[in-house]
C-alpha cells in the first residue's frame, strides 16, 4: 500500500509518481503527457478532477513537485538497493571487507574477531574491481566462441537459403532437359508414324489400282465366256451359223499370263520397327553429349560462374555464396565432381585464348581455405600471361610449347602412378609425373579471365556391340 506522502506525489490520472508535472489554473497538478492525453479530442480543456477550464494550451511545469518526485524516487531506489545487500550471518552488519585468506566477504566486527585475526583484509569495492577484470578475462573466450557460433549460424542460414535456390534451379534445368527429350521423341514419333502412313497410302493405292485392273479383266473374260457358253447350248444349226464369229471372238482374247502379286507390296515392317530404339538413340546423339569430368559448383570460388551443364567456367564479380567447407576461398578454383583413386582417366580442357589458367589435379585433402597452390597435393600445367609452367608439390618447371596451347589433355593412370599432360591438337607430350598417388585425386581448373571460358570438352559416344565398342 502506498504511503500518504507517495499518494501526494502521484498523478490522479495515471496513479504513478509524477513524470514531468505541470500545474493547471485550478492548482491541480498532473503529468504533462497525462493531461495532454486527457484533453485530446475534447472541445473544452478542463481539469480532470474539478472540471475547471484551463486558460493555457501548454500549462507551466511544476518544478518544485518535479524535484520532490525525483528525490523520492532516488531515495526509494537507494533504500531498495541497501535492503537487497546481503548482511553478515553472524553480526547482521553490512559486508564491507573481503578476507583474502578465507576468500569471503566479512563485516567490520568480523575483522576484529579471532576468526580473522592477522588475516589480509581489503575493501570489497577494491577486490570487486580485480575480480571483475579476471571474470571479464575468463569471459572473453566464451564471447569469442559465441561470435564463432553466431558466424556459423549465419552461414547455416545462408546455406539453407542457397539450398532452396539450388533445388529450384536444378529442378528447372531437369525439366528443361526432359522437355527437350520429350519434344525430340514426340517429333520423332510423328515423323515415323507419318512415314508409315505415307507408305501405307502409297501401297494401298497401288493395290487398289491393281485390283481395279484385275476386276476389269475378270469382267471382260466373264462376258466372253458367258456369251460363248450360251452359243454352245444352242441348236446345231445355230452353232454352225455362229461358229465362225464365236471362234473369232474367243481368239480375240489373248491368253494372258496368270496374274501375280507384285513383290514388295506389303508394309516394310522391319524398316519401321527394326532397331527402332537404337535408330532413335542414333539420331538423339546429335543433341546428347558426354563429358568425362563434370565441375562441382559447391567447390567453385565465389568469383566463378559455371555453365548450366557444369562443363565450362569463367570469372565474374564475387557472388554471395555460402562459405561451405568444400568451397575454395582463394584464386578462381573449381574441382571436378568426381575423384579418382584407381583406373585410367582422361579429359581435355579447352583453354583457348585465355592468358591465365591452371589445369591439373589436386589431392582430396588439399587445403581449400586461405592457402596458395604451390603446396603438397597440387599438380598442374599453368599459363600466366605468356609464361608456361608445370607445377608440382616439390618444384616448378618452365616450358615453351611450339605453338600456343589451345587445349590441354590430362591423362591419369593411377594403377601405374602416372599423370601426363599433352597437347591434343598436335599429340605433343608436355610432361609426365611418375609417382605413387596415395590419395583420391580430383580434376582442377583455375582461371582469372573474365572474358574467356575454360571448358571440359565432350568425348565421342560409345555403344558396346558384342565384345567391342562401336564409336558413334
Amino acid at each position: 500500500m502506498a504511503s500518504g506522502f507517495e499518494e501526494d506525489l502521484s498523478c490522479l490520472v495515471c496513479h504513478n509518481i509524477f513524470k514531468d508535472p505541470v500545474v493547471l489554473t485550478c492548482s491541480h497538478s498532473f503529468c504533462k503527457d497525462c493531461v495532454k492525453g486527457w484533453w485530446r479530442g475534447k472541445l473544452v480543456r478542463e481539469c480532470p478532477v474539478c472540471k475547471t477550464p484551463s486558460e493555457k494550451i501548454n500549462p507551466p511545469g511544476n518544478l518544485v513537485l518535479k524535484k520532490l518526485c525525483e528525490a523520492f524516487l532516488l531515495e526509494r531506489e537507494q533504500k531498495a538497493s541497501t535492503e537487497s545487500e546481503p548482511l553478515c550471518s553472524l553480526h547482521s552488519e553490512r559486508l564491507k571487507l573481503f578476507c583474502l585468506d578465507h576468500q569471503q566477504p566479512v563485516c567490520v566486527i568480523c575483522r576484529d574477531s579471532e576468526t580473522h585475526s592477522n588475516h589480509r583484509l581489503r575493501p570489497i569495492a577494491e577486490i570487486a574491481v580485480d575480480h571483475r577484470e579476471k571474470l571479464q578475462e575468463s569471459l572473453k573466450p566464451l564471447q569469442d566462441k559465441l561470435k564463432i557460433f553466431q558466424k556459423v549460424k549465419g552461414n547455416c542460414n545462408q546455406t539453407a537459403g542457397h539450398i532452396k535456390v539450388q533445388a529450384k534451379n536444378t529442378e528447372r534445368q531437369i525439366k528443361e532437359q526432359f522437355k527437350k527429350l520429350h519434344r525430340f521423341l514426340q517429333e520423332e514419333e510423328e515423323a515415323r508414324i507419318s512415314a508409315l502412313r505415307e507408305e501405307e497410302e502409297k501401297k494401298s493405292q497401288t493395290m487398289k489400282e491393281k485390283i481395279e485392273a484385275l476386276s476389269r479383266e475378270i469382267s471382260s473374260l466373264s462376258d466372253t465366256i458367258r456369251v460363248t457358253e450360251e452359243e454352245l447350248r444352242a441348236k446345231d444349226i445355230s452353232i454352225l451359223q455362229s461358229y465362225k464369229a464365236a471362234v473369232e471372238r474367243v481368239q480375240q482374247r489373248p491368253l494372258l499370263d496368270d496374274p501375280q502379286l507384285t513383290s514388295g507390296a506389303l508394309i516394310d515392317v522391319a524398316k519401321h520397327l527394326g532397331n527402332l530404339t537404337y535408330n532413335i538413340w542414333d539420331k538423339m546423339k546429335k543433341m546428347v553429349s558426354y563429358t568425362p569430368v563434370v565441375l562441382d559448383p559447391n567447390t567453385a570460388h565465389q568469383g566463378l560462374i559455371l555453365s548450366e551443364d557444369l562443363t565450362s567456367v569463367r570469372c565474374r564479380r564475387r557472388q554471395n555464396l555460402p562459405d561451405n567447407p568444400e568451397r575454395f576461398d582463394y584464386y578462381g578454383s573449381v574441382l571436378g565432381s568426381q575423384g579418382f583413386n584407381s583406373g585410367t582417366h582422361s579429359w581435355d580442357v579447352e583453354v583457348g585464348d585465355s592468358t591465365s589458367w591452371h589445369v591439373g589435379v589436386v589431392a582430396e585433402t588439399y587445403g581449400r581455405k586461405g592457402c596458395r597452390f604451390a603446396r603438397p597435393g597440387f599438380w598442374s600445367v599453368t599459363l600466366s600471361k605468356t609464361n608456361y609452367v608445370i607445377i608440382s608439390p616439390l618444384n616448378t618447371y618452365p616450358f615453351c610449347p611450339k605453338k600456343k596451347l589451345q587445349r590441354i589433355r590430362v591423362h591419369l593412370n593411377l594403377d601405374e602412378g602416372k599423370l601426363s599432360f599433352f597437347d591434343p591438337d598436335t599429340d605433343a607430350h608436355i610432361h609426365t609425373f611418375n609417382q605413387t598417388f596415395t590419395e583420391k585425386l580430383f580434376p582442377l581448373i583455375m582461371t582469372s579471365n573474365e572474358l574467356r571460358s575454360l571448358k571440359i570438352l565432350p568425348v565421342p559416344l560409345m555403344i558396346m556391340c558384342g565384345d567391342s565398342g562401336l564409336e558413334l
